[in-house]
């Protein structure tokens, strides 16, 4: 590994490498990788860092990325807290990459076939992108609980298919006006029958902001669908507000997006799955494109993990509550919904094993899934927080 250069952003050091591709990736030819990692501003010795890794747009590069940064509204979701690290990761150097090979709103490069590209198999692109972000984990002072994805168009396309499938990596990913969601559904397997044997981790909770009148939009209702279908999670935001990166320009037409602040989420806290919400505004893919509405879909539920046990679980869900965030928006009083536990570390369950619940008075019982996931259906979430415990 070669460092290039040094410089600084905003006070924050930058350190630059440059160097050539690894054999297991699987390069069909010779190529230079470079990436950059960007320091937190005070970083103190003996301290973790949170780590957000940065996929850039088609119009980028390295480069470019990193030159947004240094104007507010420019590409807002390349500018990482200064309390962090930041890997700015770059598919301009070589043939063939473009994060997976998609290059229209159907994903579609006559370089590449669509035998190489779909599927479950990671391609040279995703191996090196993963490579980089152990390698910058390993070498710098970073909290393996609190690694980010984050990625505009083409990048935030590249943030959901790349960081997806590693949700033993990714705590969370947070995605702006996403270039197609194809890179995604393949990986995961979010629509379909799964290959035999197919599994990945736990995905990491995903926030997708995308506009209906926005063309690089189309075939949203595959992730929706998808994330649905298995009880992944997903905070989906929307409204015409085009292909845009600007935080102002799009909080214009919808100014929740950013309510949920993705580094409050560690890589292994559980979380709750909001599936048929009561509060869930209807989306407008595929056959509303022209909608002029904004809406969301789980944007309001917020939770607080309480215990985890052999035994039993416990966790707090509510409603984010208007004193917390400054909204056009009415607060909605309650919500019923579905609600499934992920990434539970202590209180496991075997595929179709029985459980208890308890919630706001109410009791039952349920049973798990094929992958041991419990979900208890219709809660009435409020405002006020209330503990869904579940025992054996």
């Amino acid at each position: 590994m070669k460092t290039e250069n040094r410089s600084l952003l905003l006070g924050r050091p930058v350190e630059f490498f440059s160097h050539g591709v690894e054999e297991e990736w699987g390069y069909k030819v010779p190529q230079r990788d470079s990436f950059a990692v960007i320091r937190p501003k005070d970083e103190k010795e003996g301290e973790k860092y949170p780590l957000f890794v940065v996929f850039h747009s088609a119009g980028h590069d390295l480069y470019s990325a990193i030159w947004c940064m240094e104007t507010e509204g420019n590409h807002d979701i390349y500018h990482t807290p200064e309390d962090s690290f930041a890997l700015v990761l770059d598919c301009r150097g070589g043939a063939g990459d473009w994060w997976w090979g998609g290059l229209t709103p159907e994903g579609v490069d006559e370089e590449i076939s669509d035998s190489e590209r779909f599927g479950t198999e990671p391609r040279p692109v995703e191996k090196r992108c993963i490579a980089t972000v152990l390698w910058t984990i390993e070498n710098y002072a970073v909290d393996t609980e609190r690694v980010y994805a984050v990625g505009n168009s083409m990048g935030g396309s590249g943030s959901l298919g790349v960081a997806g499938p590693r949700g033993d990596i990714f705590a969370a990913i947070k995605a702006n006006v996403p270039a197609g969601v194809r890179h995604i559904n393949e990986r995961c397997v979010l629509n379909g029958e799964r290959p035999d044997g197919f599994k990945i981790p736990d995905p990491p909770l995903i926030i997708d902001y995308s506009a209906q009148d926005d063309v690089w939009s189309g075939g949203h209702e595959l992730l929706y669908e998808g994330m649905r279908a298995r009880k992944y999670a997903l905070i989906g935001f929307f409204g015409p507000f085009g292909h845009q990166n600007n935080n102002s320009e799009i909080a214009k037409v919808n100014d929740l997006i950013h309510s949920l602040d993705i580094s409050t989420l560690r890589l292994h806290d559980p979380y709750p799955v909001f599936t048929d919400a009561s509060t869930d505004d209807p989306i407008p893919w595929p056959d509303r494109r022209g909608s002029a509405a904004s809406g969301q879909v789980n944007g309001f539920f917020r939770w607080r993990n309480v215990s985890d046990s052999a035994d039993s679980f416990e966790i707090e869900l509510r409603l984010l509550r208007p004193d917390e965030w400054q909204s056009r928006v009415t607060f909605p009083c309650s919500s019923v919904a579905d609600v499934s536990v992920r990434r539970r570390q202590k209180f496991s369950l075997r595929p179709g094993e029985r459980f208890f619940w308890e919630f706001g008075g109410r009791e039952g019982e349920g049973i798990a899934d094929a992958e041991g996931v419990p979900t208890v259906p219709r809660l009435e979430i409020t405002a006020a927080p209330k503990i869904l415990k579940l025992k054996k």
